[in-house]
């Protein structure tokens, strides 16, 4: 461990009052604070690994799990302007599925908004595509809005080999 006596709090309410907004972990390290949202999206993948193995499902769903991400972005950049210096916000995304580094072949998706590839940056006011299908963006109808400028950069995790895809990469994104 890098530091025993850091407190760690998971699923915690940081929301202003009356408001629900959960942040997925908390770390309190001296006088520091960190604001960590995770997201897990894995395709389909079977394997045995180091004597143990594996069944990951398919989440599928690509449209709303970006949505989700870039949402985490806007709660992190939130909570950072509300706490000052002494909070940092990272928004962390760990996939086996290239649809959320690679970039769409075509150019107006419903998520465009969304995407996530290598190279995009985010800012600004992001929402779904005009014609958006209702059961899309069913619980998901507003759009974000991130005051920062994050630029996206996928690093590689690891690369397993199984039935299905086994290259993992990940993302992060520090909010200050």
């Amino acid at each position: 461990m890098q530091n025993p006596s850091a407190r760690v709090r998971l699923e915690i309410n940081k929301g202003s009052a009356g408001k629900k907004e959960r942040l997925d972990m908390f770390v309190l390290d001296g006088d520091q604070s960190y604001a960590i949202e995770l997201k897990y999206k894995t395709r389909k993948l079977n394997l045995a690994h180091d004597g143990e193995e594996f069944r990951l499902s398919n989440h599928g769903a690509q449209d709303t799990g970006r949505y989700d991400f870039v949402k985490d972005i806007g709660r992190l950049e939130r909570f950072v302007h509300a706490h000052g210096n002494n909070l940092i916000g990272y928004a962390i995304l760990l996939t086996n599925d290239d649809l959320y580094w690679k970039e769409a072949k075509r150019s107006l998706t419903a998520d465009a908004g969304f995407r996530i590839h290598e190279g995009r940056v985010l800012n600004g006011e992001l929402r779904w595509t005009e014609g958006t299908g209702a059961g899309t963006m069913e619980n998901r109808e507003v759009g974000h809005s991130l005051t920062g400028t994050h630029t996206i950069r996928w690093a590689d995790y690891s690369e397993l080999k199984g039935d299905g895809p086994g290259k993992f990469r990940y993302l992060i994104l520090e909010i200050r």
